[in-house]
C-alpha cells in the first residue's frame, strides 16, 4: 500500500529508508534528512521513500503522519515483515531520483553526510558504500562483522571494508540493473562491481543507538556466510562454475588418494586393511 503524493516529474535525489519497528526514531530522522536535502538546494527535486516492513509498534501511523505533512515523503507499507532485502527491492522499484541514497532508520547513520555521498556520485562513482570506521556497537556485533567483511572482500575481490553498512549511494542506472532478493542486500557492491560499475567507499559517522534495539545478530552473520557461495557463483564463477568447485574438489581427492596410497603400501607389506575405517574414509573422499 502506498501513502503520499505521487509526483512523476524527474527528481535528482531519492532517499530510501527501510523501516522495521523504529517508531521512536522516525520524526527525528525525517527532520535530519530534510535538513541535509535543504543543504543541497534541491527544492522540489527530491523524495524520501520509507518502506514499512510490517512494523507493529506504531511505525505505520508515524510514517503516515509524516507523509500527510510533507509532500516529499512517500510511504510504502508491506503487509508483513519480509526482511531488509525485499524492503529495499520494493523501494528500488518505486524511486525516481537520478541518485538513490539508502540508510537505516535507527539514527545510527548520520543523514548530514548525504551531501558527501551525492558529491561522490556526481564526481563519477556509480555506487558509494559507507564504512563505519569508528563503530559504536558492542563487540558481539563488531567482531562477527569484521570477520564477515574480511572474508567477503578476499573472496569477491571487491576491496571494501564494510559490506554491512546500510548507508550507500547509487546512480539510478546501477539501481535499475541490480536485483535484491533473499538476504543479498549486503552483497550489492559485489553485484555492481561484477557488472562493471565503479564502486567506491566513504567513511561515515556512526552514532550510538538512541531508541529500540538492534535487529542484527549472530543468525544474520551466519546467513550472510551461507549466502556468499551463491553470490560467488552468480558473479566471479557465473561462466565457469567448475573453477569454483574444482579447487576444493581436487584437494579432497588428493587427500583421499593419499590415504589409499598409504593403505596400499601397508597391504603390500602384509598388513590387513580391509576392516580399517581409514579405507572407507579414503574411498569416500576420493569419490566426493
Amino acid at each position: 500500500m502506498l501513502r503520499g503524493r505521487r509526483n512523476f516529474k524527474s527528481l535528482e535525489l531519492s532517499v530510501l529508508v527501510p523501516v522495521f519497528n523504529e517508531a521512536e526514531s522516525l520524526r527525528e530522522l525525517h527532520a535530519e534528512i530534510s535538513a541535509a536535502c535543504a543543504k543541497l538546494e534541491l527544492g522540489e527535486g527530491y523524495e524520501v521513500v520509507f518502506v514499512d516492513d510490517g512494523s507493529r509498534d506504531g511505525t505505520a501511523e508515524v510514517l503516515d503522519e509524516l507523509a500527510d505533512a510533507d509532500p516529499h515523503v512517500i510511504v510504502i507499507h508491506l503487509r508483513r515483515n519480509f526482511g531488509k532485502s525485499p524492503a529495499l527491492a520494493a523501494g528500488f522499484e518505486y524511486v525516481r531520483g537520478a541518485i538513490v541514497i539508502t540508510l537505516d532508520a535507527d539514527l545510527q547513520d548520520d543523514p548530514a553526510m548525504i551531501p558527501e555521498f551525492v558529491a561522490r556520485i556526481r564526481a563519477g562513482a556509480d555506487l558509494v558504500s559507507g564504512w563505519k570506521q569508528e563503530r559504536h556497537d558492542p563487540v558481539d556485533k563488531t567482531l562477527p562483522s569484521r570477520v564477515f567483511n574480511a572474508v567477503v572482500s578476499q573472496l569477491s575481490g571487491v576491496k571494501l571494508r564494510d559490506f554491512n553498512c546500510g548507508f550507500k549511494a547509487y546512480r539510478a542506472e546501477c539501481v535499475r540493473e541490480l536485483r535484491v532478493y533473499g538476504g543479498f542486500h549486503r552483497f550489492l557492491p559485489v553485484f555492481a562491481h561484477d557488472r562493471g560499475f565503479r564502486v567506491e567507499e566513504l567513511v561515515v559517522r556512526h552514532r550510538p543507538r538512541k531508541h529500540g534495539y538492534s535487529k542484527f545478530g549472530s543468525r544474520r552473520f551466519f546467513e550472510g556466510l551461507l549466502d556468499l557461495p551463491t553470490v560467488l557463483l552468480l558473479t566471479r564463477y557465473r561462466t565457469r562454475p567448475l573453477h569454483f568447485f574444482g579447487l576444493p574438489g581436487a584437494l579432497i581427492m588428493f587427500v583421499g588418494l593419499g590415504l589409499l596410497t598409504y593403505l596400499s603400501v601397508l597391504w603390500f607389506l602384509g598388513h590387513p586393511v580391509g576392516t580399517r575405517p581409514l579405507l572407507t574414509f579414503g574411498v569416500l573422499l576420493t569419490i566426493t
